[in-house]
């Protein structure tokens, strides 16, 4: 887990003082491009602090970062110097802001308002049960505070779930992680035949040289997502996609062969 700023590979800059913010302020919204890129320089390790709290929600920090950073540029662009507030203080809650709506509307699944709704609730009611009764809460207990069918609360705290991906890890000690896919048993007769009879070496000089490469060493070199994510500087999630990417223009390319 990335832990400093300089895990990231970023450069550090010098906080602002308080009148040079305001200065740089004025000359990004006047249209100073220069002026909004130092601002927002200065302030990635408020982004970097923040997007600590969203840890273990099944995300790199790599992308949670990125998108604190639109947030950030958003409240440069809408900071009203009336306010008469500090620009971190409208700064924070807008970061804030934008990695929660991310992570609300890039569920799998879209879940109604009211399933919603109600699971916030839920937490609400189960932080104060748990301080009343010095234990954790059943789901009748819940309901019955909130006034609501048990299996009204089971069907909301399962319906905003996120899906287990098969390419989640299910173990893995000091030699190369087990995925959920490896245990799903696939039939000979089942393996698409265009994979085992294409020349793969010819096909794979049509891919872009991107997908080339992190196939070449997925299947030819024998290499992990991760050791491959390593190797060329990107996340293993981003690894995970481009393989799939790959795979997909393969099989087209054979499909249209």
């Amino acid at each position: 887990m990335i832990h400093r700023l300089t895990e990231m590979n970023l450069p550090r800059f010098p906080l602002l003082k308080e009148q040079e913010m305001t200065e740089l302020l004025h000359k990004a919204q006047a249209g100073d491009h220069d002026a909004r890129e130092q601002l927002i320089n200065c302030n990635l390790k408020l982004i970097f602090n923040l997007i600590q709290r969203f840890t273990h929600r099944g995300y790199e920090l790599e992308d949670l970062f990125q998108i604190g950073t639109i947030g950030l540029i958003k409240a440069i662009d809408k900071f009203d110097f009336s306010y008469g507030v500090k620009f971190s203080t409208y700064a924070v809650p807008m970061i804030i802001g934008e990695i929660r709506r991310f992570l609300r509307d890039d569920h799998p699944i879209k879940v109604p308002r009211s399933y919603k709704e109600l699971v916030y609730k839920i937490h609400r009611s189960r932080e104060k049960l748990s301080l009343e009764l010095n234990r954790e809460p059943t789901v009748n207990e819940i309901a019955q505070d909130l006034n609501v069918g048990s299996e009204e609360i089971v069907t909301a705290l399962d319906a905003v779930q996120s899906p287990t991906s098969i390419n989640d890890t299910l173990y893995q000690d000091d030699s190369d992680p087990i995925y959920i896919l490896d245990q799903i048993p696939v039939e000979k007769d089942l393996v698409p035949a265009w994979f085992e009879e294409v020349a793969l070496k010819d096909v794979l000089n049509k891919l872009p040289e991107r997908e080339k490469q992190v196939l070449v060493m997925r299947f030819y070199e024998d290499k992990t997502q991760s050791e491959i994510a390593k190797r060329l500087n990107l996340s293993q999630v981003q690894i995970s996609r481009i393989e799939r990417a790959a795979l997909l223009h393969l099989k087209q390319m054979m499909t249209d062969d």
